[in-house]
């Protein structure tokens, strides 16, 4: 039985493990800052280490010999080295294309949609409300990891008393707990993530719409992003104006209730889509951001 009791708490711990569902967004893969110094540059007494350095240490490809020069002196460096001269089939030579007219002049633009999201009254809300349901996903994954180890205790105290089948039966029940408990929360996950998507494919669909409109009334042509450019005049940046456009038309977006699958609603064709604009959700099966007309007033952040 004591052997059994050790198996059982191996397959155990497995599923015990709280790595089955990630709540956290992952983080940015780190560069590297390292010096590069030129082969001739380095010092001699580098390339030359002891025999008991050289016995351990990994293997490492051989190098093909440099080929000497015309004075007899080697070169080291392997872009030097001469290359065999290959035959090169032909290609076919493109016509030339007939004239068109010239492009137009570039009238430009700035905009920085990370500044337009963190003011836009809708995204906020909305971010709020996907926040705390992913903070109670994560305090109902601690409460039923917790339950879990205090069943898996009770099971090792009572060991010594349970014959074999009722220390199975206990395990067999507890892995089943696990196991659906694992999947009911991979599957909030989604919904979660997914209602995310539901709720910013609004506000980045009319983000998209008022750029346009924006550099329209501007007669600009060309909008870039203002983290990618290094000097542009105050001039020149439409963020504040796309802003203010953007509460002004979209103050509140339809987001799936907590205990609603996205799929699901949009399967029944309550969800409002480009399709169907006019399908009315369900109160029970929906929720909606909202801003009051004063707080919306006076907001035209400055830059």
């Amino acid at each position: 039985m004591v052997n059994k009791l050790g198996l059982y708490f191996a397959v155990a711990g497995a599923f015990l493990a709280p790595s089955f569902i990630t709540i956290a967004s992952p983080a940015h893969a780190e560069e590297s800052s390292g010096w590069f110094i030129p082969k001739n540059s380095q010092p001699k007494t580098a390339t030359t280490a002891p025999k008991a350095a050289v016995r351990h240490a990994a293997p490492r490809a051989i190098a093909p010999a440099p080929l000497p020069n015309d004075d007899g002196s080697e070169d080291g460096d392997v872009q030097n080295q001469a290359q065999a001269v290959l035959p090169l089939p032909p290609v076919p030579k493109p016509a030339a294309l007939p004239k068109t007219n010239s492009p137009p002049t570039a009238v430009i633009g700035v905009i920085s949609v990370p500044d337009v999201m963190r003011q836009s009254v809708a995204a906020r809300e909305a971010e709020k409300i996907l926040v705390e349901r992913r903070d109670q996903l994560q305090r109902d994954v601690q409460k039923e990891q917790k339950a879990w180890r205090a069943e898996q205790q009770q099971i090792q105290a009572k060991a010594k008393t349970m014959t074999d089948e009722q220390l199975q039966a206990r395990g067999r029940k507890l892995q089943a707990r696990v196991i659906n408990a694992q999947k009911d929360f991979r599957n909030r996950s989604r919904i979660i993530q997914e209602a995310a998507q539901v709720a910013f494919g609004q506000v980045e669909r009319e983000l998209i719409l008022l750029i346009q409109n924006v550099a329209a009334s501007r007669n600009m042509n060309l909008v870039l992003h203002r983290e990618q450019v290094a000097l542009s005049v105050n001039e020149l940046d439409i963020t504040n104006e796309v802003v203010k456009e953007l509460n002004k038309n979209l103050s509140s977006v339809f987001i799936p209730a907590a205990d609603v699958d996205p799929e699901e609603l949009a399967k029944s064709g309550s969800m409002p889509t480009t399709a169907n604009p006019e399908a009315e959700p369900k109160t029970e099966t929906s929720s909606v951001v909202k801003k009051a007309p004063e707080q919306q007033q006076g907001n035209n952040p400055k830059k």
